[in-house]
């Protein structure tokens, strides 16, 4: 396959099914947190180490999400709320600091509720989605408070290991 080529190769998708999966578990694992998980952070190493392919993790991990719980309104929301996240990352790609992206983790975080309303502003209505909105910002508060420390305590060291494992893959 040559560089000017785009597509996909196996050992990518490989790669991308297990970082998917790797992403579900990791949120699985840490369920007992109310909104405490790794996602977030793993949808920014994706898109900064990975670009456009940030796609294929990324939706691994919503599909196997809707093979577990099923389909429902979150299921909409799950379908751009991770776009959104992977392309403020790619326009960040550059930063190297992990405060700066420990605070768009935690920025994702606190506006997660205001950004799923508007699935239940089409459902519902105004009162809907805006009682839906305020009743969960306690619940986004604890997950800008765990996105920020995940992400501070591990983009470093997690996208060193993202850019060594895809490095070594592109030159086999």
């Amino acid at each position: 396959m040559t560089s000017a080529h785009k597509g996909i190769t196996v050992s990518e998708l490989v790669l991308f099914g297990i970082l998917g999966a790797m992403c579900f578990l990791g949120k699985f694992l840490m369920a007992g947190l109310p909104n405490i998980e790794p996602v977030s952070l793993l949808v920014i190493l994706f898109a900064v180490t990975f670009g456009r392919k940030a796609l294929y993790p990324i939706y691994t991990y919503v599909l196997l999400e809707f093979v577990v719980y099923g389909f429902n309104l979150w299921s909409i929301n799950y379908l751009y709320i991770w776009l959104i996240l992977a392309i403020a990352a790619w326009c960040l790609r550059s930063c190297r600091s992990p405060l700066v992206w420990a605070l768009v983790s935690g920025c994702f975080g606190l506006a997660f509720g205001a950004l799923c309303a508007p699935v239940y502003l089409f459902t519902g209505g105004w009162a809907f989605a805006l009682t839906w909105w305020v009743s969960g910002i306690p619940f986004d508060l604890l997950h800008a408070a765990g996105n920020f420390v995940i992400a501070l305590a591990l983009f470093k060291p997690l996208q060193k290991l993202m850019e060594t494992l895809y490095a070594r893959l592109i030159r086999h």
